[in-house]
């Protein structure tokens, strides 16, 4: 999700996206790097929220292996493609439009959390801690948070995911998660290897309290 960090905050830009069309993340394809972490982190199935799920990729894999999926996204429109891509794969998922930055959180708690590209779309330092903390929120004792994140490593570039640094990560994400992993990836081998991205599998504080 995001080529514009200015962009985090702003439902409406997001639905018009959608109505129009203009998704360079959407690639249509499960993400590596997910399943990476599934994999090597040994996730068994479990409850999961995919946060910024857009048109439902990701939702719909994690369905097929077998996990209890609930996909949000700020766009009603992406929620209906999320939907429709469900019901011609013969998943379960559940899908909800609301803004996860504020109001209610969806019934949890959930063993892990995905998002690909929505925490860095926060410019504010303050933003990016928030997300963080409704991540917490919403998992239970010691819930793990997958995250695909753009990086400031790299030449210089005008397009493409908003770029933030390993200080901005570690910042934001106290004290609400112990980071197991952070490493360095590019978004995309095949569409969006110019991208550079961080991969970043963290673990609810066992202290931390909502």
């Amino acid at each position: 999700m995001s080529d514009n960090g200015k962009q985090g905050k702003d439902p409406a830009r997001w639905e018009q996206r959608y109505q129009d069309n203009e998704l360079p993340w959407d690639s249509n394809k499960t993400d590596i790097h997910l399943k990476w972490a599934v994999e090597d982190f040994d996730v068994g199935p479990c409850k999961v929220v995919v946060v910024g799920c857009g048109t439902g990729t990701n939702a719909v894999w994690l369905d097929e292996a077998g996990f209890d999926v609930t996909g949000l996204d700020l766009s009603p429109t992406a929620i209906t493609r999320a939907r429709a891509r469900a019901a011609t794969a013969g998943a379960t998922c559940e899908f909800m439009a609301l803004d996860f930055m504020a109001g209610d959180l969806p019934p949890g708690p959930f063993s892990m959390a995905f998002d690909r590209g929505c925490f860095h779309c926060f410019d504010e330092a303050a933003e990016r801690s928030h997300f963080a903390s409704r991540v917490a929120d919403v998992l239970d004792h010691e819930g793990l948070w997958i995250s695909v994140i753009g990086s400031t490593d790299g030449p210089p570039r005008d397009t493409g995911p908003p770029r933030r640094s390993a200080l901005d990560i570690a910042l934001a994400i106290e004290p609400f998660f112990e980071v197991l992993h952070l490493e360095a990836s590019v978004f995309d081998q095949h569409d969006h290897a110019h991208a550079r991205a961080w991969v970043l599998v963290a673990r609810k504080r066992i202290h931390y309290l909502q």
